[in-house]
């Protein structure tokens, strides 16, 4: 079994370390709430840490997943962080969604340093970290993804390489953009048919057996029918996610006025103080400009 790290325990990194430990590798870990490390180590045997500095001393390979570009950086090459314990050859796969940019910059300093980082962002949400079912693109060195591929296992289900450092991050941006809009998209509909007196069942009915059927809609409506918006995959985290789309259109000249917009619902949700639920509850927004609210037994 492997020598392995993983930093930042929240909604997606606390089950993801915890597979990875009870697939019977060595795990160390830590967290910025000491008490989440505790209790991984408490409840499964893990090694709680207490700097990301301490991690990399004692493993061969290092996951992290945060919330944003400077918690990874921070992580990564700040005091106590990776690149203060880590030895050459370290392999570092970080499954944050951040700037492509900084990702490449913080993958050289590391190489400075002897140690390999891969971009490794994720999707599956909050349900697919738990049952180990989440889907990982990758990018960076080909030979080192090979070696360190099986440790992806007890993690999700499906691992796609996509190409040199920065790909990975760049095929999940655009996965979002689609996502995002999709999302919107399904708002305005099934506002403007409840308005208009349109049960949402129904309307979710058509659409399941229709050419708009998509998987996240079939998802997320019963959870905005019955308004369960607790978090599988949060506002704050999704606005924080539109403004890097925006950056990585604007960087390759491609114009995004959809996204645009959507990216100004987000906005929107975030002032209405809607940050910490799930990001279906961007339906609050035009739900409130319309005076309707989609609910269904």
């Amino acid at each position: 079994m492997a020598k392995l790290g993983y930093l930042g325990l929240g909604i997606m990194g606390f089950p993801m370390a915890r597979n990875l430990r009870r697939a019977g590798h060595d795990v160390w870990v830590w967290s910025h709430t000491a008490s989440k490390a505790e209790n991984l180590a408490r409840e499964e045997g893990a090694a709680a840490c207490a700097t990301p500095e301490e991690v990399a001393r004692n493993v061969d390979c290092l996951f992290l997943c945060v919330g944003d570009t400077e918690m990874s950086r921070k992580v990564l090459l700040g005091e106590d962080g990776v690149i203060a314990g880590a030895r050459p050859g370290l392999a570092v796969a970080d499954a944050s969604t951040i700037s492509i940019s900084d990702s490449q910059a913080i993958c050289r300093e590391l190489a400075a340093k002897g140690v390999h980082l891969l971009d490794a962002p994720c999707t599956g949400s909050k349900l697919g970290a738990d049952g180990g079912k989440l889907t990982f693109m990758v990018g960076g060195d080909p030979e080192v993804f090979e070696g360190i591929k099986p440790y992806f296992d007890p993690m999700g289900q499906q691992v796609f390489y996509c190409g040199p450092q920065g790909s990975g991050l760049r095929v999940k941006l655009s996965m979002n953009l689609i996502q995002a809009n999709v999302l919107q998209a399904f708002v305005e509909g099934i506002v403007l048919s409840t308005k208009a007196g349109v049960d949402p069942q129904l309307m979710l009915d058509v659409i399941n057996n229709t050419a708009a059927k998509c998987g996240l809609i079939s998802f997320k409506a019963p959870y905005v029918f019955r308004r369960d918006f607790d978090p599988h995959f949060s506002v704050k985290w999704m606005h924080k996610d539109m403004k890097l789309i925006l950056e990585f259109a604007e960087e390759q000249k491609v114009p995004v006025p959809i996204t645009g917009v959507t990216a100004q619902m987000y906005q929107a949700a975030m002032a209405r103080g809607l940050e910490d639920e799930d990001f279906s509850s961007l339906i609050k927004v035009l739900e409130g400009m319309a005076g309707v609210e989609v609910r269904s037994e």
